[in-house]
């Protein structure tokens, strides 16, 4: 395991925008932390997984859908970082030799050979957005108080830069763009640039159906009753 988190902090820390964020921070974590599978999770509105980004595991679609299913309502790890907002392991919430016997190992990690895991919060507006979440698999070691303390400094960077790219310049003070939260008018601006609803969830990290669910809100807001219309309102407003 690498002992310096330095040159990943600089790599989140200059992300241009949320994909490199992404990019960087997923090309790196796994070989900072001694892990074979490793994934971040962003929540929707109703607190279920909005949008994900895995690696090393086998066939992710059924892992989630199994973990949904399944997992979710039963995993102690999970439910401490949301009582907390801060990283937990597996031996910080479950009693010795508890983790082979709880449900979220037998109904969920033992059909993918997940036998330690540690999870990390991303934070936002005070409260929880998102995940990170790492496995060992076969005879690894468990993780530790220093895991805890690196995940728990990587977790802060990652929610810092992930707010920071959120936040538009302050370009225009203005009644109608007020109406609209940052990342709504993130959504703007990439719609007036004339990108596909699809298009606008990757540049933004999120999926196809919340850049959907957005725009109606927005135009709810705006009284207006299409793209076009919304552009011609925000004229001035939005970045060149």
């Amino acid at each position: 395991m690498t002992n310096s988190l330095y040159a990943l902090f600089d790599a989140i820390a200059s992300a241009r925008d949320e994909r490199e964020l992404r990019l960087r921070f997923m090309d790196a974590v796994g070989e900072h932390f001694g892990v074979q599978r490793w994934g971040i999770y962003f929540f929707g509105e109703h607190s279920g997984i909005a949008e994900i980004d895995v690696r090393g595991i086998p066939n992710v679609s059924a892992f989630v859908e199994r973990y949904e299913k399944v997992g979710r309502a039963v995993d102690p790890v999970l439910r401490y970082v949301l009582d907390c907002h801060a990283p937990a392991h597996e031996e910080m919430v479950l009693p010795l030799g508890g983790w082979k016997h709880c449900e979220l190992y037998q109904r969920c990690c033992a059909y993918y050979d997940h036998e330690h895991i540690i999870t990390g919060p991303i934070v936002g507006d005070g409260r929880l957005i998102g995940t990170v979440n790492l496995a060992r698999v076969g005879d690894t070691p468990a993780f530790g108080g220093e895991e805890v303390a690196r995940l728990s400094a990587l977790c802060l960077h990652l929610s810092a830069r992930l707010a920071k790219l959120q936040v538009p310049e302050a370009r225009f003070i203005s009644p109608l763009a007020s109406r609209l939260t940052p990342r709504e008018v993130q959504i703007a601006e990439l719609v007036a640039q004339g990108l596909t609803n699809a298009e606008i969830g990757a540049a933004l990290w999120i999926t196809q159906n919340s850049v959907k669910q957005a725009l109606k809100r927005m135009f709810r807001k705006l009284n207006v009753c299409s793209r076009t219309e919304m552009i011609a309102q925000l004229q001035g407003i939005l970045g060149s």
